[in-house]
């Protein structure tokens, strides 16, 4: 008996599957689904893949937008000194500059009657009157060319007083006198001032009221009016612009 077990026992072993299936001597139905198992947890990361090969160069792309100016650079070192040029050529000739000029000088005609009083004296008889300033019917002198001028009188005085004013536009400038002292021979008396004129201004000799009027002339004595630019005020005057 007891071989017999052993017998079946070795039998039944060989009949077992690969699927561990226990075999059955009476048909079985399948089973129902098992339930679906855990995930499992995250593997481990993978290699790098190896670079793929360069691809075609693309083409040329729009043109961007202009960019903001940048900041200006250092400046930088002085460069060296070229070298000098050739001479121009010669420019033509100037005007000659030639400086303003006025003067004149007049004396008294032989005369026996004196000058009226407050009045121009007319210094007739031109001695030098170039640029024609003076006027001998008037006794006057108009400036011309602006500037500062040097008036000078010189009086024959005989047997009376004399008191003459160098007159700028009605207003005396200068003032001069002699007093007659029963001299029997002709006497002299002089002046002369600076006078700053502008054109238009007119200057001229006159004698006061009353018994001093004494301008005399003759053949051996003169009375003159003399009268020069010293330097004019060019820069300043519309004549020389």
């Amino acid at each position: 008996m007891k071989q017999l077990l052993i017998l079946l026992g070795l039998i039944g072993g060989a009949l077992q599957i690969e699927d561990n299936k226990i075999p059955s001597l009476c048909s079985g139905q399948p089973g129902l689904p098992g339930t679906p198992g855990v995930h499992g947890s995250q593997g481990l990361p993978g290699r790098d893949g190896r670079d793929g090969r360069d691809g075609a160069v693309g083409g040329q792309g729009e043109k961007g937008e202009m960019g903001p100016p940048g900041v200006p650079g250092l400046r930088g070192d002085t460069g060296s000194s070229g070298l000098n040029g050739l001479p121009g050529e010669k420019g033509a000739p100037g005007e000659c500059a030639v400086a303003p000029r006025s003067a004149f000088s007049a004396k008294l005609s032989e005369v026996r009657s004196p000058p009226a009083a407050d009045q121009p004296v007319r210094f007739d008889e031109v001695l030098l009157n170039e640029q024609g300033h003076y006027d001998p019917a008037t006794g006057k002198f108009t400036c011309e060319v602006p500037g500062l001028y040097y008036f000078a009188v010189h009086a024959t005085v005989y047997r009376t007083s004399l008191q003459f004013d160098l007159v700028k536009n009605g207003r005396s400038v200068a003032s001069f006198f002699q007093f007659y002292g029963n001299w029997p021979k002709p006497a002299s008396l002089s002046g002369g001032s600076l006078v700053r004129l502008e054109p238009e201004d007119e200057v001229w000799v006159q004698v006061g009221v009353g018994d001093y009027i004494g301008f005399y002339s003759s053949v051996k004595t003169d009375s003159t009016f003399t009268g020069f630019l010293v330097y004019s005020y060019w820069q300043n005057s519309a004549v020389f612009a």
